[in-house]
């Protein structure tokens, strides 16, 4: 199956302790279903100290799943992801303005 949501792309999160917060993909896991936003759904890690890093309590972004998650048109709305074919090649399309992302 394509992937609907990649890197890089700017999206809105849906539901959770983050819901309305937007914010870019860094990190997709297409088996396990689940993105990671950059400054969302941030969990605080103890980590002990070692000589390359410093210890203590460390804030990291967590995985959300990408249903709970829809990508922002042109014009900053959520919008469902749909695909066409333009020439011979498969692109993606916003569905609320058509256009291709």
């Amino acid at each position: 199956m394509a992937a609907k949501l990649k890197k890089g792309d700017t999206v809105v999160i849906l539901t959770g302790k983050d819901k309305g917060n937007k914010g870019e993909i860094s990190s997709v896991n297409p088996t396990a279903n689940k993105a990671i936003v950059d400054g969302a759904n941030m969990a605080i890690r103890h980590t002990k100290q070692s000589q390359t890093s410093q210890g203590g309590r460390i804030s990291k972004a967590m995985p959300i799943d990408l249903s709970n998650l829809a990508l922002l048109d042109s014009k900053g709305k959520a919008t469902r992801v749909g695909f066409r074919m333009e020439g011979d090649k498969k692109v993606r399309f916003a569905k609320t303005t058509g256009e291709a992302i």
